[in-house]
């Protein structure tokens, strides 16, 4: 499974006969999450996610995803308390996955489910939710996780598709965000991409009208809109004590952000000895 996979620890493809006792109990503990500072958005994440967070663009050429800001140092998420409670209004759906995601390809295309072992919700005790009935098929539960994360990965492609507009149209440009912390001193953030306005001004009227209808318009505006709540997020570092890192980037905030497998088929793994 690829290393840049920020939340999981020790995710693997999850199969009927090694998991076939395997339960999951959900918690309401975010902990796992509380040392990223971002996460990839998909489109139809932005009018919940932008009441609470910043939503920037990231990457370059064919690569560049929304994210949502989370916190400025290194490895603080600001939305998640000393108890492990989110404190956010909207959970973005690239951490309601755990424990579980897509990664890596069958020879015939299809994703694998992996799960991550290392969420403390994983046992063999018959604890929570079963994964697999007696005769090794899916449970309804499953069935559920399979749906939500196909569904995540519909939406992540027609963010890509969103992105891949807004690049081709020459919308994206670099920025940078500067304010003063309660002691009054200035800060800034700087190493991601807005949609330009006046750019925005320009584009022609067929272009205008089919963002318009597949509501990426309503998308652009949104995100410049969340753009305020980046000095509410250093109130918050602040507020926890924390030290912002001197000249801080979104490059730096993003980290690692997850290489999201295309949309694709569904395989679990068959069984066989993972050695």
């Amino acid at each position: 499974m690829p290393t840049q996979v920020l939340i999981y620890n020790d995710p693997v493809p999850l199969n009927a006969q090694n998991h076939a006792e395997l339960c999951i109990k959900p918690g309401t503990s975010f902990q796992f999450a509380a040392s990223i500072n971002s996460v990839p958005l998909t489109a139809a994440e932005f009018a919940q996610a932008s009441a609470s967070y910043p939503i920037v663009f990231t990457g370059e050429g064919d690569n560049i995803v929304p994210a949502a800001i989370l916190g400025f140092g290194k490895e603080e998420n600001v939305f998640v308390d000393a108890e492990g409670g989110w404190t956010g209004s909207y959970v973005p759906a690239f951490l309601r996955r755990y424990p579980f995601v897509f990664s890596d390809e069958t020879k015939d295309g299809q994703l694998i489910l992996f799960v991550d072992q290392a969420f403390e919700g994983c046992n063999f005790e018959g604890r929570g939710e079963r994964l697999f009935d007696v005769e090794g098929n899916h449970t309804g539960y499953l069935k559920t996780v399979l749906g939500f994360l196909q569904e995540y990965q519909a939406s992540f492609a027609r963010t890509q598709a969103f992105c891949s507009r807004l690049s081709r149209l020459g919308l994206l440009r670099p920025a940078e965000a500067n304010w003063r912390n309660p002691d009054g001193e200035g800060q800034r953030l700087g190493g991601f991409l807005t949609v330009d306005r006046e750019a925005l001004k320009n584009i022609d009227d067929g272009e205008l009208r089919e963002m318009f209808a597949n509501d990426e318009l309503e998308c652009v505006y949104l995100h410049l809109a969340s753009l305020r709540h980046i000095e509410a997020i250093a109130q918050r570092a602040a507020d926890r004590g924390s030290e912002a890192p001197e000249e801080p980037t979104v490059a730096q905030a993003l980290g690692k952000i997850m290489d999201v497998a295309e949309q694709g088929d569904v395989a679990i793994e068959p069984g066989e000895d993972e050695g």
